[in-house]
């Protein structure tokens, strides 16, 4: 097929490679603007997708905007097959949805109708939720409102957000290739507006552990927001991310150190973190830190 893939994080890499082992005709790539990064965090740094587009020498597009009519236009001009888009980041307006004679598929990192939106995966870590997926679906004018193509569960269990990330990246990208290959012939089920549960962008202040919560809640932040934005403490001055950890069933005043090991009061339990990392250094285990960083028994977290 004649295919324009539009994608932009690590999650979308695996999905373009699959189009391509595939055997489809990807005539263009579309991702976001090359943003501040590298070293010093101030160098155009490309996206992942653009990195492998190039490498594939593919065209690579990255508008600010497809709102345009020039922009608008030169995607109809493609005369594409279908258009497959996985975590881009930018609204697709109608005539860009309606441009390919197959419309744009989605592939999208959770069971629709839940956790339509920009950050489903660590939504359903932070929600406590056993199992996600992937949904496949036709989009629609709407935010992940359309309907759905095809369905595959994955178990969340003790998974951080990188790792459910890699996973489902993989399971949605087979799956799309899957659907490609039955077209027309794929049904397509409208979802149920009843049972929909939105996932808003994680915003940098959710990523601050809060020891009010249960110990539960506190180990889910630490796996939603690994890799990023790490989830938090801070003492002495410093913010020390908790890379890793388990729950206990010691208790104490919300914050509070209850041992030399670093055990963490919350509201209820505790929390145990095991892998950490200060600020400008590689993750450690707890023990290294406390050597170098010492946070005594009775110490209150922020």
């Amino acid at each position: 097929m004649r295919i324009a893939f539009m994608g932009t994080p690590d999650f979308a890499v695996p999905t373009l490679d699959a189009l391509l082992e595939a055997g489809h005709d990807v005539v263009a790539v579309y991702t976001q603007p090359p943003r501040p990064g590298g070293r010093r965090g101030k160098e155009p740094t490309p996206s992942p997708v653009q990195k492998r587009a190039e490498a594939a020498g593919l065209e690579v597009r990255t508008p600010v905007s497809l709102r345009n009519a020039e922009a608008q236009e030169a995607f109809a001009a493609l005369d594409l097959d279908a258009a497959v888009v996985a975590a881009y980041g930018l609204i697709l307006p109608e005539p860009i949805l309606n441009a390919p004679d197959y419309g744009c598929i989605n592939v999208h990192a959770s069971i629709l109708p839940r956790w339509r939106g920009a950050a489903p995966i660590q939504r359903a870590i932070l929600a406590g939720d056993t199992r996600t997926g992937v949904t496949i679906m036709q989009m629609e004018k709407g935010l992940d409102t359309g309907p759905m193509m095809a369905v595959l569960p994955a178990e969340v269990g003790g998974k951080t957000a990188g790792e459910l990330t890699t996973e489902l990246a993989e399971i949605g990208a087979q799956l799309v290739v899957r659907v490609l290959g039955l077209l027309p012939a794929v049904g397509r089920i409208p979802q149920n507006d009843a049972g929909a549960t939105y996932a808003p962008k994680i915003e940098k202040s959710e990523a601050k552990l809060d020891f009010t919560k249960s110990a539960v809640e506190a180990e889910r932040q630490v796996r939603a927001f690994n890799p990023a934005p790490g989830a938090y403490f801070e003492y002495g001055g410093e913010r020390i991310k908790v890379l890793a950890a388990s729950v206990g069933e010691q208790g104490g005043a919300p914050g509070t150190v209850l041992d030399d090991s670093l055990a963490i009061a919350c509201a209820e339990g505790s929390l145990l973190p095991s892998l950490v990392q200060r600020a400008g250094r590689g993750a450690m285990s707890t023990r290294e830190l406390l050597r170098g960083f010492p946070i005594p028994t009775g110490a209150t977290l922020t």
